[in-house]
């Protein structure tokens, strides 16, 4: 039986793995690509170089996510290579779900709850873009923090490097040092209050140890801050009623009902820290995909589901890692429109854009006036360049800033341009549009 089941994470991963593989290009991953370059090259950057705006006192603390994102986009093909790094960060999220959820359940229960962990969080695993390290680290922490429930040890210390490298790409290890507090105040310090004082403090350490050390809260005041944020838009859009998000609700209903049919109680570390995954859900659609993670683990203790055959296992395994090789070898689409991101890029002047375009005019040498990461900016033109973004009157005066507009024509910020009288159409495709500035 145990040789059975060991396929069972495998085959979870290699689904995942498909899933990440089959990803779209978001629009917080490319601005990565040139910082990185500048970091590799010796220089830590500490405004953004390819933008006209002014970026005062910006702070990089995700600099590991940028150069890891320049490594794979120039090693692997451009962006095939960030295709691959989506696909391995969902196998291993998923991966390590699955094995975690096997310890403590029936060996064929993993399998339909990782499934539906992955179907509530199609938008994290379908999406690339820079949270692809959160998918991949949370897991391992929530992982650790179920074995150490289970078993208390030492190596509750591993949540401490774990966190370090975690904070040096991704922002969401907020969200891991949260959970961590959740379990040792909760759970751990009823037994190891010592023990518990000491790792929560040596994790909140290790929260600095990136390239700002001491600056890193005030990264995290100018993202959490951001205009962005304030709006709840873009990335920071609360939960609604599109398809995705229903998806999730959906998963969670059943997750629910699971736990409560089955009389399983809560650890106490659990449920506070569930609770307040679902409060910030509601605030913060993406944040879902953890409140998954963690509600996934009471919903495989209420069920038992027979392990599959080894041999169906073994296939299917097989085929979905063949089948993630043919994609990954193919490469993803590319979104927004390179050939005229080069023309706007040519110019040698500044340009207004939306996201994935003007990082494309970035990667093909060109300069922007604002763009991502948008929280490096100022609030005046963070908020100029967000009302523009949304086709809204307040962000006309964005075209001043720039000599050329580069927009997808049926976004709308696409559709104002094209009513626009200052602006001169100069090329266009039918992904984008590329007018000058009278």
């Amino acid at each position: 039986m145990r040789m059975r089941s060991d396929l069972g994470p495998w085959a979870v991963a290699a689904l995942a793995a498909l899933a990440g593989a089959l990803g779209v290009l978001g629009s917080d991953a490319l601005w990565l690509l040139p910082l990185g370059e500048r970091i590799v090259h010796g220089s830590l950057p500490h405004a953004i170089p390819y933008a006209t705006a002014p970026t005062p006192g910006w702070r990089d603390v995700p600099a590991g996510a940028q150069v890891v994102f320049w490594g794979l986009y120039h090693g692997l093909g451009g962006l095939r290579g960030l295709a691959v790094a989506q696909s391995a960060a969902a196998a291993l999220g998923f991966g390590v779900l699955a094995a975690s959820l096997r310890r403590q359940t029936a060996a064929g229960t993993a399998l339909p709850i990782c499934l539906l962990v992955l179907v509530g969080s199609l938008q994290a695993v379908l999406v690339i873009s820079f949270s692809l390290f959160s998918l991949a680290l949370f897991p391992v922490l929530l992982a650790l923090l179920e074995s150490e429930t289970r078993a208390p040890s030492r190596r509750i210390w591993l949540s401490v490097p774990l966190l370090a490298l975690w904070g040096n790409l991704h922002g969401e290890v907020l969200a891991g040092l949260a959970l961590l507090a959740c379990y040792l105040v909760f759970e751990r310090a009823r037994r190891s209050p010592a023990l518990a004082v000491s790792v929560l403090a040596a994790a909140v350490v290790a929260i600095f140890a990136n390239p700002q050390l001491w600056h890193t809260p005030h990264y995290y005041s100018g993202v959490l801050h951001s205009v962005v944020a304030r709006r709840h838009s873009g990335l920071w859009a609360p939960l609604g009623l599109g398809a995705l998000d229903v998806l999730l609700i959906a998963v969670v209903v059943v997750f629910l009902v699971l736990s409560v049919v089955g009389g399983i109680r809560l650890r106490p570390w659990e449920a506070v820290a569930l609770l307040g995954l679902a409060v910030e859900t509601v605030r913060v659609a993406r944040t879902g995909v953890w409140l998954l993670f963690l509600l996934a683990y009471p919903a495989a203790r209420a069920l038992t589901v027979r392990v599959p055959r080894r041999r169906v296992l073994a296939v299917l395994t097989a085929l979905l890692g063949a089948a993630t090789v043919a994609v990954l070898v193919k490469g993803p689409a590319d979104r927004g429109s390179p050939s005229l991101a080069q023309v706007a890029a040519r110019a040698g002047a500044p340009v207004l854009a939306e996201a994935i375009l003007g990082q494309q005019v970035v990667l093909a040498g060109g300069r922007v006036w604002v763009d991502n990461p948008i929280d490096a900016f100022t609030q005046a033109d963070q908020r100029l360049y967000v009302d523009w973004l949304a086709g809204k009157p307040s962000g006309a005066a964005a075209v001043s800033h720039a000599a050329y507009v580069l927009v997808d024509p049926e976004s709308s910020a696409g559709r104002r341009a094209a009513r626009d009288p200052r602006l001169l159409r100069v090329a266009a495709n039918r992904e984008a549009v590329l007018y000058r500035v009278r």
